[in-house]
């Protein structure tokens, strides 16, 4: 193991005390300005002031006691490498979200309307959910596929902002888009499967009667949370007048309850509604309680002590200076 693939320190307060060898070195100078003659002579004359090899050798042990205390200091902090890690995780929670792309959810009972406050809710729970994989289906009155089963949350995040509506015909084909999603789900693994459907309407176009798709999706285990989406009464619907303004009529709220509870009961789900933002985003939560498996982590490390290493380098620069002060660069005193 390299000496130098240190991991963390086990007490790194004491690498304060590296603050010693700057210390050394101030006051080190401070005695070679001052003077530091062995002998006094009367005269300097004759003598040969040429700088050898042997007098810049002279500072080696004083640079050797420097790199032992640095070493002896980073000992003291205890250096560790990682020798070993395992991590083990069970699976999570397939979901694909739904989502009602018809015309009805420009309606205006949410702000700033049903398909914007639709989609802020789906990315922030795909961000609440980080060990699940995730798909998004669109429907109106036939249905595709935005995003098939991935962990990629920003590229999930961005295809939920790129939604829009009238790119397919309009309608609400709540079989086809249920289809779809069962499409998406049918060869996982995963421990549970989960399909939220959002819709604003009633079923009113597509070639697959809702209850059939409920019926396929219990057969395959996977469990479906539906969410009916408006106010109750009327809601604010806008359109182009003649003069090529906006303007808004008052449209009533027409969700058939009924069917989204009877799909959710029949695959162990649960029906919701929402009639604000407010109770959106509760919604999202609440499912979010509901739909938890445990992810079990076993973590293992193991660090490897380096502080012998570190004491037995500072242990060998000593040595070493005593051995050069006192065999090659020995003096008079």
């Amino acid at each position: 193991m390299d000496i130098l693939n240190i991991t963390r320190f086990a007490d790194p307060a004491a690498l304060w005390l590296l603050a010693i060898v700057p210390l050394m070195v101030a006051y080190y100078v401070y005695r070679l300005r001052r003077g530091g003659a062995a002998i006094r002579i009367s005269t300097t004359a004759g003598i040969d002031r040429r700088r050898t090899v042997r007098y810049w050798l002279q500072h080696v042990p004083f640079m050797l006691r420097c790199f032992a205390v640095a070493f002896m200091v980073v000992a003291i902090a205890r250096p560790q490498a990682i020798e070993f890690e395992s991590t083990s995780t069970t699976e999570g929670i397939d979901i694909v979200l739904a989502i009602d792309i018809s015309g009805s959810m420009l309606a205006r009972d949410f702000t700033p309307n049903r398909m914007e406050a639709a989609k802020q809710t789906a990315a922030q729970f795909i961000v609440d959910r980080p060990n699940d994989r995730f798909g998004v289906v669109a429907f109106a009155g036939e249905s595709y596929t935005i995003s098939p089963l991935t962990t990629d949350r920003r590229t999930l995040q961005r295809l939920i902002t790129q939604i829009r509506i009238g790119v397919i015909d309009d309608g609400t084909a709540i079989g086809n888009g249920l289809a779809t999603a069962i499409n998406r789900l049918r060869d996982s693994e995963a421990a549970s499967r989960v399909i939220i459907l959002l819709s604003d309407g009633e079923n009113n176009a597509g070639q697959i009667a809702p209850l059939t798709a409920a019926e396929i999706a219990r057969s395959y285990g996977i469990r479906i949370y539906t969410v009916g989406i408006g106010t109750h009464g009327v809601a604010p619907m806008p359109y182009i007048d003649r003069w090529g303004r906006m303007a808004f009529m008052d449209m009533p709220v027409e969700i058939d309850e009924e069917m989204l509870s009877e799909i959710a009961a029949m695959t162990g789900g649960k029906y919701f509604r929402a009639i604000d933002n407010t109770s959106l985003s509760e919604i999202y939560e609440s499912i979010n309680a509901l739909e938890r498996t445990i992810i079990e982590t076993n973590e293992f490390t193991r660090y490897h002590e380096l502080f012998a290493r570190f004491a037995l380098a500072a242990l060998t620069l000593l040595v070493l200076g005593f051995l050069l002060r006192s065999l090659i660069l020995r003096r008079l005193t």
